[in-house]
């Protein structure tokens, strides 16, 4: 369980949820974690104080990934903890989901801010470290709608659409540091989000379990062995891929 040892690992939104199942999955595979987070400061020190109970090293450090100031925060403080970032989780997203005549300007520009330009500055911040090893992995959290296009969900998998492509994109610009690309597409899945917002239990939880061959949600811990292998050099020859751990879903 040491595939990450003595790596530093940077989780976006790791809050709660998929996120924070993320921190603690790379941590428990050996790596240092910076669990990111933008409003939920309780949350987030639960998810390190976890770790740190279970052996594990992690800080909690807020920012807007949005926002490239904050992102170079992040960066900076990240690297005075635990020296360069080997690892880039991009998992901070917003999703509304909502009649394409109900979007609003504001709703329209959070999902863009937090969902696509926000990796696109935290990959600007990862490849600008001089000090990389051959080892370093960014993944990227899409989501399976990208593939099964559900009603109402223009503007969130559009995001995850750009996600999916930019990661492609990347990967080639990125190769010849040895720096590798991926990104995991999720299924509809139970997290802290999908329930709070009243989707467990729902007829549109009903119908998308009734889109998931393997015929249930998915829930954080399906995602952390994904993640961890892509972060790992077990995935060394893995680059520019769009993997789907959904359980079939399409």
């Amino acid at each position: 369980m040491n595939e990450l040892q003595d790596r530093t690992a940077l989780v976006t939104g790791a809050a709660k949820g998929i996120g924070a199942h993320l921190a603690s999955a790379l941590a428990t595979a050996g790596a240092s974690v910076i669990v990111n987070y933008r409003t939920d400061a309780a949350g987030a020190e639960r998810v390190v104080n976890d770790i740190v109970t279970a052996g594990g090293r992690a800080i909690a450090v807020q920012g807007d990934v949005g926002r490239r100031e904050d992102v170079r925060a992040l960066f900076t403080t990240a690297r005075e903890a635990f020296g360069p970032i080997d690892v880039l989780v991009n998992n901070a997203a917003i999703a509304t989901f909502t009649p394409l005549s109900a979007v609003t300007d504001e709703d329209f520009h959070r999902q863009v801010d937090t969902n696509f330009l926000g990796p696109v500055l935290t990959m600007q911040a990862f490849a600008a470290q001089e000090d990389l090893g051959r080892s370093a992995s960014i993944v990227n959290i899409s989501t399976a709608g990208t593939s099964s296009h559900p009603a109402y969900s223009a503007v969130y998998v559009g995001t995850k659409s750009a996600l999916n492509s930019i990661t492609r994109i990347v990967a080639k610009e990125l190769a010849p540091r040895g720096i590798r690309v991926n990104a995991v597409a999720p299924s509809a899945s139970e997290t802290d989000g999908t329930r709070a917002a009243g989707f467990i239990g729902s007829p549109a939880a009903e119908a998308a379990i009734a889109e998931i061959p393997l015929g249930r949600l998915g829930t954080p811990e399906d995602y952390g062995p994904v993640v961890t292998f892509l972060a790992s050099d077990a995935a060394r020859w893995i680059t520019g891929e769009v993997l789907f751990a959904s359980g079939g879903q399409r």
